[in-house]
């Protein structure tokens, strides 16, 4: 066929259009996504092809198939993640049954420990549970005592147990949200076919919440895969993958990051593996319901109905614990890294004269990457939802694509690119404000593109037709309007951000560690005391940010 009836690709039609606002912007979008996602992680891609002597070669991907140092670390984080998640599975499902279809008491009051046992990294959980469960920790301590034998929390088993307790809320939250509504018909259509309670769970209810509960797998699975800072503390010997490429890249930093690298893009071709089976999965089976008709909650005996409640408050009061235990050790006496009975500020009084530049670091670094977020939030939905195209839809891809890639992949992919002129960023807060805006401004598209879809364009063509020129309208109008979506998932970016520790490990300097930077220390120094201080701060300003998050999302559908 002749050139010149060949159809132009998308880029093409792109370019040849008017260079409007909107189509600046995803210009700029792209830019800026192809120069910090695509273009480092494509030459993290390629560093692993090559030796030492920077020679292209299959050596560096051999040696990890067949040396078990490496390989024995991707058999573990598989092992670690499968068995969080089905042990989450096995607690989020039927805690979430429970609390929608029967009548059991506080639920408002398990909703919200839920959350709140959520909200912290698993890193500060795992501090937690040394606390409690460490070589000379309370409940070991306790357990010995009494002469239970118990060594302690160390090792893989201790790692799925805080990755279960840390992320089966994740479960809880997506099935819940589902069983509210299916339609009730259908489960009655089974009962009167006479099936029993059982089999209407296994061949309808579960089905049908398929979906949502390998969505919620899905975030499980790839978070308990990713994280560094518990098996880092916990693990003692048992490598797992974040471990390994951040070792790896720690022992390369003075020559070639090859096998760094190569750990690296295992851990991304994984991840992105493991997307593409959920979605294989779920969309096979979709099943849609017209939600008219939701179930009603079951009123039980009142013995039944707090019995019920007691088992439901089990696995939460355990998740919850490590929120005690940190706030409860941050007052103690100690001397050294030693606790001791009695309170006092002493371990507050450390940390102002010990990290007060980590606390500023945290919060300056934070809301520049937040204000970031809320410039693009507002712009990029602008552009997702009203100018929808191929285009924009691969503009939408590649802003989800960092939720996959595990912080230390996306750390060193930015340091192998950054390290040199000429853009040398590598040891600045500003690699550092990059990787964090990259790394969570989804959460902040998501919401912005979710209040968008909520607003009538007939209110923009309303103004447009009153003779207010289209980005005038946009500025005064639409994005006013869009404000409180896009300040909840802003918010919550910024609870994401300030507890992040996977990439700031990889790319902070001595001048640039953050809060979660100085509790890591903190911990492997013993100093417990000043490691729970920290914690608290950090949770309380997570807790506060999430209230703040709650009033702007009112009318939104970001935050139930």
């Amino acid at each position: 066929m002749p050139d010149r009836h060949r159809q132009p690709n998308v880029f093409q039609r792109l370019l040849s259009k008017k260079l409007d606002v909107w189509t600046i912007v995803t210009i700029v979008m792209f830019l800026f996504l192809l120069g910090f996602v695509v273009y480092p992680l494509a030459t993290l891609l390629m560093n692993s092809f090559f030796n030492e002597e920077g020679q292209v070669t299959l050596h560096n991907y051999m040696n990890f198939m067949k040396l078990k140092y490496y390989y024995i670390a991707l058999f573990n984080s598989f092992k670690v993640s499968f068995f969080a998640t089905l042990f989450a599975v096995l607690i989020g499902v039927p805690l979430a049954y429970l609390t929608t279809r029967f009548n059991i008491r506080f639920k408002g009051t398990l909703n919200i420990l839920i959350i709140l046992s959520l909200m912290s990294p698993p890193f500060i959980g795992a501090y937690a549970w040394i606390l409690l469960l460490g070589n000379n920790g309370f409940i070991t301590r306790f357990l010995n005592m009494i002469g239970v034998p118990f060594e302690s929390i160390y090792g893989w088993q201790g790692i799925v147990f805080v990755f279960t307790m840390q992320f089966y809320p994740h479960i809880y939250l997506y099935v819940s949200g589902a069983l509210k509504t299916i339609d009730s018909s259908l489960e009655e259509a089974a009962e009167s076919l006479g099936m029993s309670a059982w089999q209407r769970i296994l061949t309808v209810t579960l089905p049908l919440v398929l979906p949502s509960l390998s969505a919620g797998t899905l975030l499980v699975f790839m978070e308990s895969f990713a994280d560094f800072g518990t098996p880092m503390l916990l693990g003692q010997g048992f490598k797992l993958m974040p471990v390994l490429a951040y070792e790896q890249f720690v022992n390369e930093m003075g020559g070639n990051l090859s096998m760094a690298s190569t750990v690296s893009a295992v851990m991304l071709i994984c991840s992105t593996l493991v997307l593409f089976i959920q979605r294989f999965i779920s969309s096979r089976h979709n099943y849609a319901t017209s939600g008219m008709r939701v179930a009603k909650v079951m009123q039980l005996p009142l013995s039944m109905g707090w019995l019920l409640t007691i088992l439901a408050f089990i696995p939460v009061s355990i998740s919850i614990l490590p929120q005690l235990t940190v706030i409860i050790s941050s007052f103690l006496k100690r001397k050294g890294p030693v606790f001791h009975s009695g309170f006092s500020f002493d371990s507050y009084a450390q940390i102002v004269y010990k990290v007060p530049k980590a606390i500023m670091n945290t919060f300056s670094f934070s809301l520049a990457a937040m204000a970031i977020m809320i410039v693009m939030g507002i712009l990029v939905a602008y552009v997702l939802v009203r100018r929808p195209s191929k285009v924009t839809g691969l503009l939408d891809s590649i802003i989800m694509l960092p939720y996959i890639i595990p912080g230390t992949v996306l750390g060193i992919s930015l340091i192998i690119v950054f390290n040199k002129p000429p853009v040398l960023l590598t040891g600045t807060w500003i690699i550092l404000v990059i990787a964090y805006v990259v790394r969570k401004i989804s959460y902040t598209i998501r919401s912005s593109v979710g209040i968008l879809q909520q607003l009538e364009r007939s209110v923009e063509e309303a103004s447009i037709s009153l003779g207010v020129p289209p980005m005038k309208t946009f500025f005064k109008t639409t994005a006013r309007m869009m404000i409180p979506g896009v300040m909840s998932g802003a918010i919550i970016s910024w609870v994401a951000v300030i507890n992040e520790l996977s990439t700031t490990i990889v790319l902070y300097h001595g001048a640039t560690a953050t809060i979660s930077i100085s509790i890591y220390t903190e911990v492997f120094s013993s100093n417990y005391g000043a490691g729970a201080a920290l914690a608290t701060l950090l949770s309380a300003c997570t807790l506060l940010s999430l209230i703040v998050a709650k009033q702007f999302s009112k009318g939104s559908k970001f935050i139930s």
